[in-house]
Parts: C-alpha cells; sequence; structure tokens
C-alpha cells in the first residue's frame, strides 16, 4: 500500500465552526470537510453509560485529551426497552441532547446506531422482547425482525437528522451495523439498513466496521460506504481496507487503549507501550483513528452483557465499564490520558484546552444496614405451566424468575436443568441444595432424599446479562429448555416473575424471613454533610445486586474482580440516603462503606 502523507497545514481547525452548515464527504484516499483533508480524532463514549449531569464533563475531558470527535454508540434496547413505546427525553436517554452538547463544546460525532452495536452491552443492543419470538432471526431478513429495525430507524433517525453537519450539527459519519463480518454474511440486509437510513433523512456518509481480514471486509463491507478497521495498526491492515474497495477512505474505527474484563477475570489492563506505538503509526500516517473507548462509564442495572465462543461458554461482564480506559470510570484522567495527550499535542496545529478538574470523591464510613424482607415473601401470583418458560415469554427482561414444582415419582437422584441462564439456586422444601452456573455445561446436581411425600422443588434463576457477540447471541434467561429429575422430565410448573427492577424494590414491604433464608434483602441508612462520587464496597457481601436511592447500581460477585460498585454525586444527597442489598446467600446483615476508587 503506498503511504500518503497529509500536510498538517491543510488540517482544519476543528474546534470551531466557522459555518452553520457542513459537507462531510469521502474522496478516493481521504476524509474530506468542506472539501479539505480532515483527520478524525475521535474518542468514543456511550450517553446511556455516563450519567447526564457528566456527559459535558466527559466531552470535556476528551477534548482535552486532544480529539476532535465523540463516537457515540446507541443503545436500541435503552430507548425502545417495551415494543412500541420509545424514550429518547428522560435521564441520560435524551440522545440529541448529548449530540447538541457535542456541538457546543466543538467536538463532531460519529453515530454508531445499529441496530446491532456488541459493545460488551446486554444482548449487543438489540431489545430482549424479540427473544418473545420462539423462532426469531436477528441480523438478517427475517421480516419480524426486520419491522423491529425498521420502527426503531425511523424514530432515532427523527431525533438526530436534523443534527448531521448538512443541517449545522456535529454528525459526520454514521454506522452500518457493526462487525457484521464476524457475524453473518447478508448483504441484502446492510443494504436494506443503508436505504432506511437515506429513507429517514440520514445523508452523511455511511462506514462499516470489521476486523481487518479479508473475509471480514468482504462480508461486512457494502460499496460505499467508508471501510473502519477494527483495529488498523499497520500497513497491511490498510492495505486490506485498499484491496477490499480502492474508492474509498479507510480508518482505525476501533483502536483498543483498553479492554474488557468478565467476572472471575483479573482488571484487563493492556500494555501502554504497544498503545503508543499504535497511536504513533496512526498520527505520523495521517490515519483517522477512534480511541474505543476513551472513557467506558458504568454497565447500570441490568445492561452489561456477556460473551460465549461455545455452546456451554458464559462469560459476563461486570458492572464497571472502566475498561481501564483514559479516562476512568468516575471521569478521572490517567497516566494513559496523559501519554495520550502529550502524544496527540505534537501532531495538531489546533490548540488543546486545559484538562479539566476532576469531580469530587468521597468517602462514606461503614453503614449499618438491617434485615428487611426475603424473596420468599415478594412472590407474586405464579404463571402456570407444563414445562418450564423462559423470562422473555413473561415480558421480563432479567432479573430473577423461581420456578416450582412437586416431586412426583422420583424423589431423590441427578437433578438436570437444561439450561440454566445464568445462575441457579436449588431448594427442596426450602432448604438449599446447591447453586448451579451456566458457565462450562455442568448442569447437574444429586438431590437428596427428603422426609416429605411431595418434595417442593425451587429453582430461583438469575439472568446476568444476555450475550452481546457471534453466534450464540440467541440467549434466552432463566430455564431455557426442561428440569429433569434421573432422566425424568418435571412438569406441572408455578412461575414467578421477579423482575427486580427499581419500580419493583419500590413495592418491598418488610416481612420477617424465616431462620437461615437464602435471599434476603437488607436495608439501611445514611447521613451526608457533602455528596460526591464514591463506590460502596460490597466485599463483605457474597452475590447480588444494591440499590441506592432508588437506583440500581448493577450486580457484585465475590468472585471479583470488582468488589466496589459506583455511584455518581447525583444519585447522593445531603441529609438522609436509603441504600437497600440484595444478596442471594447471606442471612446476616454486614456494614457496607464508600471508598473514592474502583480498587
Amino acid at each position: 500500500m503506498k503511504k500518503y502523507l497529509l500536510p498538517l497545514l491543510f488540517l482544519l481547525p476543528v474546534f470551531c465552526f466557522a459555518q452553520d452548515k457542513h459537507v462531510f464527504s469521502l474522496s478516493k484516499n481521504e476524509f474530506l470537510l468542506d472539501g479539505k483533508p480532515f483527520q478524525i480524532i475521535s474518542g468514543e463514549m456511550h450517553p446511556a453509560r455516563i450519567p447526564r449531569e457528566y456527559w459535558r464533563d466527559r466531552i470535556r475531558m476528551t477534548k482535552a485529551m486532544g480529539c476532535n470527535t465523540i463516537a457515540a454508540y446507541v443503545f436500541w434496547n435503552y430507548h425502545e426497552a417495551t415494543p412500541g413505546v420509545f424514550d429518547f427525553k428522560t435521564g441520560n436517554h435524551d440522545i440529541a441532547e448529548f449530540i447538541r452538547i457535542c456541538k457546543e463544546e466543538g467536538m463532531w460525532v460519529l453515530l454508531r446506531p445499529g441496530p446491532y452495536v456488541c459493545a460488551e452491552w446486554d444482548f449487543g443492543g438489540l431489545p430482549s422482547w424479540l427473544l418473545k419470538i420462539p423462532d426469531i432471526k436477528v441480523r438478517c431478513m427475517d421480516t419480524r425482525y426486520m419491522s423491529a429495525v425498521s420502527r426503531y430507524v425511523a424514530h432515532l433517525a427523527a431525533e438526530v437528522k436534523s443534527l448531521q453537519c448538512t443541517n449545522g450539527g456535529p454528525i459526520i459519519m454514521s454506522q452500518i451495523e457493526n462487525e457484521y463480518g464476524s457475524y453473518a454474511n447478508d448483504k441484502t440486509y446492510l443494504e436494506t439498513l443503508r436505504k432506511l437510513w437515506v429513507q429517514n433523512g440520514i445523508i452523511v456518509p455511511f462506514y462499516t466496521a470489521d476486523g481487518a481480514t479479508p473475509y471480514m471486509l468482504e462480508a461486512g463491507n457494502i460499496d460505499g460506504a467508508a471501510i473502519g478497521l477494527d483495529s488498523g495498526t499497520s500497513d497491511e491492515d490498510f492495505a486490506q481496507a485498499t484491496k477490499r474497495n480502492p474508492n474509498v477512505p479507510s480508518f482505525s474505527s476501533e483502536t483498543y487503549p483498553g479492554w474488557l474484563t468478565h467476572w472471575k477475570e483479573k482488571f484487563a489492563k493492556p500494555d501502554t507501550n504497544g498503545l503508543k506505538k499504535e497511536i504513533t503509526y496512526l498520527l505520523e500516517n495521517h490515519k483517522s483513528f477512534n480511541l474505543y473507548v476513551i472513557h467506558g462509564g458504568t454497565n447500570f442495572g441490568f445492561t452489561a452483557g456477556a460473551n460465549a465462543f461455545s455452546a456451554t461458554q458464559y462469560q459476563p461482564d461486570l458492572t464497571s465499564y472502566d475498561y481501564d480506559a483514559p479516562i476512568n470510570e468516575q471521569g478521572q484522567a490517567t497516566p494513559k490520558y496523559y501519554m495520550l495527550r502529550n502524544l496527540i499535542s505534537k501532531y495538531v496545529k489546533y490548540k488543546i484546552p486545559a484538562v479539566p478538574q476532576a469531580a469530587k470523591a468521597i468517602s462514606i464510613p461503614a453503614i449499618t444496614l438491617a434485615p428487611l424482607t426475603s424473596i420468599w415473601k415478594q412472590l407474586p401470583k405464579p404463571f402456570l405451566s407444563p414445562q418450564p418458560q423462559p423470562m422473555e415469554y413473561y415480558d421480563q427482561n432479567q432479573g430473577l424468575m423461581l420456578y416450582r414444582t412437586k416431586l412426583i415419582g422420583h424423589k431423590k437422584g441427578t437433578l438436570t436443568i437444561t439450561e440454566p441462564h445464568d445462575y441457579a439456586m436449588v431448594f427442596v422444601d426450602g432448604k438449599l441444595i446447591d447453586t448451579v452456573y451456566r458457565d462450562g455445561g455442568k448442569w447437574n446436581i444429586k438431590i437428596p432424599e427428603s422426609s416429605s411425600k411431595d418434595p417442593v422443588l425451587d429453582i430461583l434463576v438469575e439472568g446476568m446479562g444476555h450475550i452481546n457477540f457471534a453466534q450464540y447471541i440467541i440467549d434466552r434467561k432463566g430455564i431455557t429448555d426442561r428440569v429433569t429429575l434421573n432422566g425424568m422430565t418435571l412438569m406441572d410448573w408455578q412461575i414467578y416473575p421477579l423482575p427486580m427492577t427499581e419500580a419493583f424494590i419500590k413495592t418491598l414491604k418488610p416481612a420477617k424471613a424465616e431462620a437461615d433464608a437464602k435471599g434476603m434483602f437488607f436495608k439501611g441508612t445514611f447521613n451526608l454533610q457533602e455528596t460526591g462520587d464514591t463506590y460502596f464496597d460490597l466485599s463483605n457481601y457474597a452475590k447480588g445486586i444494591i440499590y441506592v436511592n432508588g437506583h440500581n447500581l448493577g450486580r457484585y460477585w465475590n468472585t471479583g474482580p470488582q468488589q466496589r460498585l459506583y455511584c455518581p454525586a447525583s444519585w447522593l444527597k445531603k441529609g438522609s440516603n436509603e441504600i437497600i442489598v440484595f444478596d442471594f446467600h447471606l442471612n446476616e446483615a454486614k456494614t457496607i462503606s464508600g471508598k473514592t476508587t474502583l480498587e
């Protein structure tokens, strides 16, 4: 591949919008802004992972590292949690406002609207209500899927089309799907997506993003769309893009300054020297690039996804999406940030602003909690079913589902759950027998002999995040097939939905739990003289979910590596605050404190 050099004097002073409307276009070898060569230096962040109060700060932090562009994923399932009901206005759902703030801060925008995005986000951004259709196929021309996609595209386009650079906004390019060449090869599907966006008023150039390998680029790129490389780190990578299509520019659409972490792993901390080498190559050769991610934020609630690369593998992602990114989870500049800032400053002609002051972080002394109730005291009216059904069939995304039946015939022996998605506690007559975790395919436990005539079998199942990447993304939660005892299929089930949403938690009623009950809620209050960001330390607890002032901070699990959950200052208040913890295993309350850092 021939190298090309763009004289720095031709780079547009990108931090000022000299006119209201701009034209962003693709030449054969480079991106053009108003007809002049333009190098994209982008940092990615996701509005849904950042409290709205911190949007402007995180954008300013990105600008102060030397970037001129913000890349942003839009998560379909975050905006259409219920079929046909869209939220683009409340809290950090207001994607148009995020984009407007980017413009106010002098930043361009790469829009990454899906419908599928991956992103270590639940189901890769696809809404789990699609899984209520038993034979649904996604990311293809399945008419039921495409009907839902068309509705989403129309609603999102209405929010953002006025924010394209041609209309005076900051959006310069929009992505079609995401890393499709790693999944499938339906070019009709990709072309249909492009047509849908155009029909709904999106007229800026499009790009695709795929690994820098021939088969991925062939399957995932479409003619006329710029080629994103995940990632582009060498002449050889960019040569692959040119071989795929020599008539459009290519760029490193995901350059990785950090990496994701699953439960039971160590925090990912990639080598910074390798990153410095990659960025130096991109800057010296005037290649456009996007840092995935410059700031990760947090998988609040039940938004974390999972990986699986075999039929029995399951790797759920942490609540924290710190990602070892240059701007950490609480918005602070890291040594990696300053390394990149210094490096970028050597190659750009525009002035890089000063680094904003970090938000205040506070410690909170130990908080005493007390038992509130147990999950067994909060059971709703059950659904009746011959065999277990997954959560999605009852319009539930994640949370918990309790499956109950009587043991008739076989009353002891080998119990097999096929398949438990994702973590199950098995009880007989109210006594915990064992737990079953989906990963690895070991779904058998021994049921001991019972003195009851018809023992009651309870299986409490937690969904821990829908798979978000590769071939196993059709991933329903709960018990997804059947339960057998010594090979006999168990029938006649009562199914109790327990969504564990913020609305569900508001309905909890105090009730004394049975001795040694599992699945306990604990409650406490604490007073603050001042607010600030904090991390609630759950190291005294086993596995569960934490809610602060009604906000679901996410999951914790003592398998690690994450023991502390981020709580932004905006979710705290001066005076009295409330904390509720649900723990699967503990029946005695433990203290919780607030720390100033993730580790």
